[in-house]
């Protein structure tokens, strides 16, 4: 998978080359991912116009979505899908997920909160929900049967970083069809340079002003740990990732066969 060099959109990849088990590769051009479109601009942004995409799913919570609505390319369909209502709805309050900012807002809050390992149990915990909670199962089931739907045309799924709720939907995608642990890891990590660029301002005002530079990168950046958090909730509840689509996220077998059949090169 390759990063895609937009001007206007962060952290913007194609699952397309993605190596595969047997020597195959995901097709280029039909499954995407990337950050918000808030600042998408197609005519300053010919790389991402030439990709004409048709459906765009936004996993982002209402607030997020009120902040910074997406632009979305003329002709193209807007699926919302929140990956966090139920974990929001039960916490209270807003997931690490989904309030960067704020968190890195105040040092010494952002101590008391997330500092002495609390950030990283903060995100595994976040990462199980991704399995078990209703509105991520119901927004990856949305992911899953658009990606398998040749009429939904080049396909554009996204959060606010593009590094969590969006490289689980890559994960669950790319380990359906047939990429190995260590090439899901690889694309899980390769964010990791994109989204520090992102958010290299709040980072820096953050340590500026005292703040706890682990505890920065634990927010902004992704770690083997968080992916592998989600990993282990499929096979301690379901026991593969085949059961996990079948049974938790009530997609049937032919449409699994049909998401192969349309993205193996």
């Amino acid at each position: 998978m390759t990063a895609t060099p937009s001007t206007t959109v962060a952290n913007l990849r194609d699952l397309g080359g993605t190596p595969l088990s047997g020597g195959r590769t995901v097709r280029p051009g039909l499954v995407l991912r990337s950050g918000q479109l808030d600042r998408l601009d197609l005519d300053a942004d010919t790389v991402v116009a030439a990709l004409d995409v048709r459906t765009v799913i936004d996993f982002r919570t209402d607030a997020e979505r009120a902040d910074h609505p997406d632009r979305i390319p003329a002709g193209a369909r807007l699926l919302v899908a929140d990956v966090l209502a139920d974990k929001l709805r039960e916490a209270g309050k807003k997931p690490a997920a989904a309030q960067l900012k704020d968190l890195l807002a105040d040092p010494v809050v952002a101590e008391e909160h997330l500092g002495g390992g609390k950030a990283q149990a903060l995100f595994a915990d976040t990462y199980r929900s991704f399995v078990h909670s209703g509105s991520a199962q119901a927004a990856y089931r949305l992911l899953l049967t658009e990606a398998a739907d040749p009429q939904a045309g080049p396909l554009l799924f996204h959060c606010t970083a593009g590094k969590d709720r969006t490289g689980w939907g890559a994960t669950v995608i790319l380990a359906l069809l047939g990429a190995d642990d260590e090439a899901l890891m690889a694309e899980y990590l390769s964010v990791n340079p994109a989204v520090k660029q992102a958010f290299a301002p709040m980072i820096e005002g953050f340590t500026a002003a005292g703040g706890n530079p682990d505890i920065a990168l634990a927010l902004i950046g992704v770690f083997p740990s968080y992916l592998e958090a989600a990993l282990d909730e499929v096979e301690t509840r379901y026991g593969s990732m085949e059961k996990y689509v079948r049974e938790g996220l009530g997609v049937p077998d032919e449409t699994v066969e049909a998401l192969r059949v349309r993205l193996v090169a």
